[in-house]
């Protein structure tokens, strides 16, 4: 069926599965008996707790693409990349809808979507929500709403070599930011916007950095507002260079986290980036991706709906 953008969805109409993720947030599907009697008594359909791996994920997606209306992915910021990417690896014709019920520890994609961290509060905007078409980022196969090259790439990657998990895997990385030597990379960026907002077809940059942001979302995971300039759906990849020590960046994080930091770095609006450098960690929707030599990346212009609350259609965030 097709939706087209801020159109109302009745879900108990449509042909609807939710794929959960027993391990998200350590384990709290398996932990809490009430939840999971929840969303069975609340959500229309088939439940599937069955995830075993992020492959297992997107392969389930991709076949269900071609007989559902809805596909719920309850859990964190991997999750829901992981049924995005199933999504789009589908090419169904028309695609679903997407909801989204945030069982993770890091939930970026609900934030910038104002989707509530709530469950109940989640369900009923499933329920009387509108359909939000969103942009995505694609590079080397892959699809994204938030990417980093750099430092926070680096802790990423290293978080996932330890053994603890979620938030505080994360601060126990964070602490070697300051030894992080900085990477020099070149930018080529095409058809886009400075920073005054003027237009450019074309703009070459050759810079040393300590972390570089290319997203769509205006957040990370644990509500860090890395890219307060993004926009899910104007068309354009949002790119943050930081530019200082590790130390500064260390600590400067507070006004890093609440998107102030950011207004004193370069910034750029570009619908494709060709990047190069030696070695640059690049993680995607929080998980390690590769080190990379060089890496395109270019915007899919609202290329997913998504069920969201009407105040997404007003930049409002829960």
């Amino acid at each position: 069926m097709k939706y087209t953008h801020l159109e109302k969805v009745d879900i108990t109409q449509l042909k609807v599965v939710c794929l959960i993720n027993p391990s998200a947030a350590n384990r709290k599907w398996r932990r809490r008996r009430r939840l999971r009697r929840y969303l069975q008594n609340n959500l229309p359909g088939e439940l599937i707790d069955t995830h075993q791996d992020k492959q297992f994920t997107i392969q389930t997606t991709a076949a269900l693409s071609h007989q559902k209306d809805v596909i719920i992915a309850a859990g964190g910021d991997g999750t829901i990349a992981d049924v995005i990417q199933g999504i789009m690896e589908s090419q169904a014709s028309p695609p679903p809808l997407l909801g989204i019920i945030p069982l993770g520890s890091g939930n970026a994609f609900r934030k910038s979507l104002g989707i509530p961290k709530v469950i109940p509060l989640a369900v009923k905007v499933l329920h009387q929500g509108y359909v939000r078409e969103i942009d995505l980022i694609k590079f080397d196969g892959q699809v994204a709403g938030f990417t980093s090259l750099g430092a926070t790439a680096e802790v990423t990657f290293r978080k996932y070599r330890n053994p603890i998990p979620g938030l505080w895997g994360h601060i126990k990385e964070a602490f070697q930011m300051p030894h992080f030597s900085p990477w020099k990379i070149k930018l080529h960026l095409i058809d886009g916007l400075d920073s005054q907002g003027k237009k450019f077809n074309e703009l070459t940059l050759e810079e040393e950095i300590f972390d570089c942001v290319i997203n769509k979302t205006q957040h990370f995971g644990y509500s860090w507002k890395v890219s307060p300039f993004a926009k899910v759906d104007d068309g354009y990849l949002d790119i943050t260079l930081f530019q200082i020590s590790g130390w500064q960046y260390l600590f400067t994080f507070p006004l890093n986290y609440l998107g102030i930091l950011q207004k004193y770095q370069k910034h750029f609006k570009a619908k494709k980036i060709h990047l190069q450098g030696k070695n640059l960690p690049l993680q995607y929707n929080g998980e390690p991706f590769n080190y990379c030599q060089n890496i395109h990346f270019e915007v899919l212009p609202r290329a997913l709906k998504v069920i969201c609350p009407p105040s997404s259609f007003k930049a409002l965030i829960f």
